[in-house]
């Protein structure tokens, strides 16, 4: 038989389990964290197109570049440079054939010179005296033209378009001589013209000249019936350098042949 007192420790065994309810929850146990720290990461995203190609070429060139670890306390090997020997040579002045050598070859050195100088120097002169003979014989071919041309509108004017080839007394005579003609020319309308068929420097100094001018006149008049006037005339003329111009200072007449048909 069981009494009261019995029973009352059983009740109370069975009503413990009760009381736990009150109390808070359990907390995660470690080996819980460690299965949930040893789930898979997410597989990285794989990349597409030029991003594909620059990043499999990254680690290319990464592995290119790979140096070579040094151990600490080794240096780098060196080449060991030997000093040579230096010798010195005595001083040797130069040989007795060298210097007749070079001797030879300076008097050679101004012959040649000196022979050059001396063949070129004619050839420059002689060229400086034809440039100036060709001058003198220009000028004067044109001076007679212009001073034996003219027609009865421009006759009065011979003296100033004459100047610049006319020096000294003899400008003033050719201008004696037009002032004296030229009433009557115009009053018979005559008309010349003188064209120069060659020239010539007959004698050549660095400040005078002479040369020879060989013309063809033809003169014209309706006195005459227009019935030309032909002569052939060659001229002298003493010429001068004035102011790096050939001017004329005197002029004669040396031949002279009437070619006009006779009627």
């Amino acid at each position: 038989m069981t009494t009261d007192a019995d029973e009352t420790p059983a009740d109370d065994v069975k009503a413990a389990p009760r009381r736990r309810r009150w109390f808070k929850r359990r907390t995660v146990t470690p080996e819980a964290e460690e299965v949930a720290a040893e789930e898979p990461a997410p597989a990285p995203k794989m990349p597409m197109g030029k991003a594909a190609r620059t990043a499999k070429s990254e680690p290319e060139q990464a592995e290119d570049v790979v140096e070579e670890p040094t151990t600490d306390g080794e240096q780098p090997e060196t080449d060991e440079v030997t000093p040579q020997e230096v010798r010195f040579v005595p001083h040797r002045p130069a040989g007795r054939r060298l210097t007749v050598a070079v001797l030879i070859a300076a008097v050679l050195f101004v012959g040649a010179a000196g022979f050059a100088a001396a063949t070129l120097q004619p050839y420059l002169a002689e060229r400086a005296e034809v440039d100036t003979k060709l001058d003198v014989a220009l000028t004067a071919a044109s001076a007679i033209s212009t001073l034996w041309t003219y027609t009865p509108e421009n006759m009065e004017q011979l003296p100033e378009r004459s100047a610049g080839f006319l020096g000294g007394d003899f400008a003033f005579e050719y201008r004696k001589y037009i002032d004296a003609i030229v009433a009557s020319n115009k009053q018979a309308q005559v008309t010349n013209t003188t064209q120069v068929l060659g020239a010539a420097v007959e004698t050549l100094t660095p400040t005078e000249a002479s040369a020879i001018v060989y013309t063809n006149s033809v003169a014209t008049s309706p006195l005459t019936k227009n019935i030309p006037s032909l002569r052939y005339l060659s001229y002298r003329l003493t010429m001068e350098r004035r102011d790096a111009k050939w001017l004329i200072t005197r002029m004669s007449t040396i031949t002279s042949l009437d070619l006009t048909p006779q009627l």
